[in-house]
């Protein structure tokens, strides 16, 4: 039998060489598709990792849920529901990684697509370059316009200075001219008082001490039955009369007083309290103001120069007297007569 067994064996073929060798080449392979495996593994590193990293945070989601579930064994029901969500999604990226890997290993044998890759992000990168290049040369435009813009605000600046100077002298000047205004003024006012003064003095003398004429501060008052009928703006004859004096007295001041002092003389209407409600006038204010014009109608057409001359109606609105008294009223119904500034 072993002589038998010794013969077949040394008659038969060896096939251990051939499979030595063809495991060898299996053997070199795997090295190859490991090397491979290994430059293509940056390209991949960074997904792949993000999954590691969602399945770490499920992962500890999953520890969480559990903790929870050991205190709070009231709602077990609803953790159970929210563990089976979460170890499903744990199995879709289990499932998700496991697509990521064998992308992976499939990238394996695609490295010269990767080299492609690889030159297209050179191109792009030299695009970069040349897009960084016109950027440069535009921020370098900006800068000189920025240049040129700060020359023009330093002028403005200048020019600003040089108006603000300009503008204080003028205020300087302004003042000046304000107080030699001032001055000015005053002294018209001073001419004017004296001419009024003598206008004063001159009625005075003409008027006499009547009763129904008064002077009160600078002003002449008097009363409206000098001039008028009760409830009336038609001027009586004796009105007429006192009228006339004034009317030479301002004649001859306005020769005396130098054109450039603006004067006018006022006349005012007043009435009593007591309303009034006639077809002529509806209110005190209307025959007030009737009254005064009136007067200064008499005197334009006497020869005083109609631009003297003013007429106001004051109604009852400024008495000198305020009790409720007929001699109280009387006093109240007046015309006066006031010398003073345009």
């Amino acid at each position: 039998m072993a002589l038998a067994r010794s013969r077949r064996s040394e008659s038969g073929f060896n096939y251990w060489p051939g499979f030595v060798d063809a495991l060898s080449t299996l053997v070199l392979s795997i090295v190859f598709l490991l090397s491979v495996f290994l430059v293509v593994q940056f390209f991949l590193s960074q997904e792949v990792t993000g999954k590691d990293k969602a399945l770490e945070q499920l992962t500890a989601k999953i520890a969480q849920l559990n903790e929870l579930l050991s205190l709070e064994k009231l709602s077990k029901l609803t953790l159970d529901d929210q563990i089976s969500q979460l170890r499903a999604g744990l199995a879709s990226a289990e499932g998700e990684r496991d697509r990521m890997k064998g992308l992976y290993e499939g990238l394996a044998s695609s490295g010269n697509d990767a080299q492609g890759r690889a030159n297209e992000l050179n191109k792009a990168l030299e695009s970069e370059k040349s897009v960084s290049s016109r950027a440069l040369a535009q921020i370098e435009v900006l800068n000189q316009q920025i240049s040129a813009l700060r020359r023009q605000l330093a002028a403005l600046e200048e020019a600003l200075d040089a108006s603000e100077k300009r503008d204080k002298e003028s205020q300087s000047r302004i003042a000046d001219l304000g107080s030699r205004l001032n001055v000015a003024l005053a002294q018209r006012v001073q001419e004017l008082s004296k001419y009024r003064s003598e206008f004063f003095g001159r009625l005075r003398a003409i008027l006499g001490n009547r009763p129904d004429i008064r002077i009160v501060g600078d002003r002449f008052v008097f009363q409206s039955e000098v001039f008028f009928d009760t409830g009336q703006a038609t001027l009586l004859a004796e009105g007429k009369t006192e009228l006339d004096t004034v009317a030479n007295a301002l004649i001859d001041l306005d020769k005396q007083i130098p054109a450039e002092i603006a004067w006018v003389l006022r006349v005012d209407g007043h009435t009593d309290v007591r309303p009034i409600n006639s077809p002529l006038f509806k209110s005190n204010w209307e025959l007030s103001s009737a009254r005064a014009i009136s007067v200064v109608q008499y005197l334009v057409s006497l020869g005083v120069p109609a631009q003297r001359l003013v007429a106001a109606g004051f109604a009852e609105f400024q008495p000198l007297d305020t009790a409720q008294t007929e001699d109280a009223y009387k006093r109240n119904r007046r015309i006066e007569l006031k010398l003073t500034e345009r």
